[in-house]
């Protein structure tokens, strides 16, 4: 991928971490500013300072994604330090506990749709508005295996991730004649700080989740990362409307 996005502005929620942080961090390197939307100052200013000690340019604004009024002072921010935005990774979100469908509370159905969908939602809104007036852009949606079939170690974070694959493709229908491309990546198991976390408590897990991964091995963030830039790219110019697996072969099963 050529330098292509130099001068243009992306944002990535979530991106103090995980697949937000390696994707924050491919946007710099091919030339973007980067503004970082998250909860955590440490985690977010500390992203900021890889990002700068690899020679790129980044702001973090603490934001909760899933709070309507929060989001809003986000694009009011990025509006007036840049004026515009190019693309945009919503990949930001959060839950409650999931379990067993009868024994899920609704406080934690309410968690998981707003961090995981209402979240989406409410950025895309502001996302689409600035970029229909800039004449185009390009905004990629986190989903996951789990949108694409069954989860049933959470249906709560199922529906979620299925809602952002069915919301990705319905406005990607509304938006595509008018210059806005909007895809979702889909990955599978991939070495993210919660997963890294888990496999810390329970070492022979790793093994299990594999049995759903025939590449045989655990995905890096840097991977998602490198579709989400791709599908942002002109290299990517006729994509509307997809969720894609980033996921080796997990969904081919």
């Amino acid at each position: 991928m050529t330098a292509s996005m130099e001068g243009k502005v992306a944002l990535v929620t979530g991106g103090s971490s995980g697949i937000g942080k390696a994707t924050a961090l491919a946007f710099a390197r091919e030339g973007a500013q980067v503004i970082i939307a998250s909860r955590s100052q440490a985690t977010g200013e500390a992203a900021v300072a890889e990002i700068a000690a690899a020679g790129g340019k980044a702001q973090w604004v603490q934001t909760d994604v899933s709070q309507a009024a929060q989001v809003q002072a986000l694009f009011d921010q990025l509006i007036s330090g840049y004026g515009r935005l190019d693309y945009a990774f919503n990949n930001g979100g959060s839950g409650g506990r999931g379990g067993w469908l009868a024994d899920i509370e609704e406080a934690d159905w309410d968690l998981t749709v707003d961090g995981f969908l209402k979240s989406v939602f409410l950025c895309m809104k502001h996302e689409l508005g600035i970029m229909l007036k800039a004449g185009g852009g390009a905004i990629v949606n986190n989903s996951s295996v789990d949108g694409l079939r069954a989860f049933p170690w959470d249906p709560a974070y199922s529906a979620a991730k299925h809602g952002v694959v069915g919301l990705t493709k319905s406005a990607a229908m509304q938006y595509a004649s008018r210059g806005v491309r909007i895809n979702a990546v889909c990955p599978g198991w991939i070495l993210t700080p919660p997963i890294e976390e888990m496999l810390a408590r329970d070492p022979g897990a790793q093994e299990r989740l594999l049995t759903h991964q025939p590449i045989g091995r655990m995905g890096r963030p840097e991977e998602v990362a490198e579709a989400v830039l791709w599908l942002c790219s002109e290299g990517a110019s006729l994509m509307a409307g997809v969720a894609l697996p980033v996921d080796g072969g997990y969904t081919a099963v």
